[in-house]
């Protein structure tokens, strides 16, 4: 196999769990006899401060002209008091938009090894394994902004929420098929007791699951009421699909489930796969943000960017082997007692790098 892909560090820990996640790259590589061309680019807050635009047009044009997108994060305190579309978070945004990946995965899965890292009691996450698809690239974060004044009085500010029946359509379709291939049960998330953005969601879901896909059970969940049940029995979901800014907090919240956000990896896809089952475009980044607090330290956690890559493997290189040989390595460095400091509960506190050796070393011995 050989395969470009774009690197995008970003900034705070971004380039610290990106370091990791190549250095584990390497090794799958390396005992698969595969190539990957790894090409470096500019985004966020690094890129404000070297161009002047939090997404450079040549970081763009690499993006599109590779075969994955491997990301880090975006942000921090420094860049929080330019105007809205020039901050940070701005140009991974328009990146999302502009490769159109609109079908977010985020898989929570609780390892065993440290599931004392969770403020759930043992037998509430006992079992569970969800996977959380949000829709990217519509609703409220891509709708028409207005601020202005307000008589005198202060200020007004409104955000437009905004979906069309095909944009429900395709991600639904994404998380149907993926619901199909695991235990078959999809949960979608709305408030359609209020809102007719989710009114819309509700009918074009029920619909689509009824033409395409009768053999998949599908259950409607308002927002408020998944957030409790995502505590209460967590263990109910298979697969969730919801829109931009639901899928925003139900995944960060489910987090929590696992232990930290450090551990969840994600991937962001385009359009279905191609007869050879590749997804192109895609994009590739740990759900957590650029933690510019613990930047440098060594104390950030890999794991999330490391299961990025295994995602990667699978989706965009059909290496679905390797894929799980990655995963596979991260649960026996967790079962070994291998903890970055977020999820230590008794076992040995390891750096950053420490934790990507160890994966890397993990995945030659098992692929030897």
């Amino acid at each position: 196999m050989r395969g470009v892909i774009a690197v995008l560090p970003g900034d705070g820990i971004g380039p610290e769990v990106i370091a990791e996640a190549l250095r584990v790259l390497d090794a799958v590589a390396t005992c698969g006899g595969h190539t990957f061309d790894t090409r470096s680019g500019l985004i966020g807050g690094c890129a404000i401060e070297a161009t002047g635009e939090p997404l450079p047009n040549e970081t763009l044009s690499l993006c599109r002209a590779s075969d994955a997108v491997l990301l880090g994060a975006v942000g921090g305190p420094q860049w929080d008091n330019l105007p809205g579309e020039r901050r940070p978070e701005r140009g991974l945004l328009a990146l999302r938009q502009l490769l159109g990946v609109y079908a977010n995965l985020r898989p929570v899965i609780v390892h065993d090894a440290v599931a004392a890292a969770s403020p759930l009691r043992p037998d509430r996450i006992a079992g569970v394994n969800i996977l959380v698809v949000r829709e990217l690239t519509g609703g409220i974060y891509f709708g028409e902004r207005r601020r202005e004044p307000l008589n005198g009085k202060g200020e007004l500010a409104s955000d437009l929420c905004l979906y069309t029946t095909p944009e429900i359509e395709r991600v639904v379709r994404v998380a149907a098929m993926l619901a199909r291939g695991r235990r078959g049960r999809l949960t979608s998330v709305d408030k359609a007791n209020v809102l007719e953005t989710s009114r819309l969601w509700r009918q074009v879901t029920t619909r689509v699951l009824e033409d395409e896909f009768p053999d998949v059970i599908l259950n409607h969940q308002l927002v408020d009421a998944c957030a409790m049940h995502l505590l209460r029995a967590p263990a109910d979901f298979d697969v969730i699909v919801t829109e931009n800014m639901f899928g925003d907090i139900l995944s960060d919240e489910a987090s929590m489930l696992a232990g930290s956000i450090g551990l969840l990896p994600s991937a962001s896809l385009g359009d279905a796969p191609s007869a050879a089952g590749a997804w192109r475009p895609a994009l590739y980044e740990p759900i957590h943000g650029a933690a510019p607090d613990i930047a440098g330290s060594g104390t950030a956690n890999p794991i999330g960017a490391i299961g990025s890559v295994a995602m990667m493997l699978r989706y965009s290189f059909e290496l679905h082997e390797e894929a799980r040989a990655v995963e596979d390595a991260i649960s026996a460095t967790l079962a070994a007692g291998w903890h970055t400091a977020d999820i230590a509960a008794g076992g040995h506190v390891c750096s950053t790098s420490e934790i990507g050796t160890l994966v890397a070393e993990q995945v030659t011995a098992d692929t030897r």
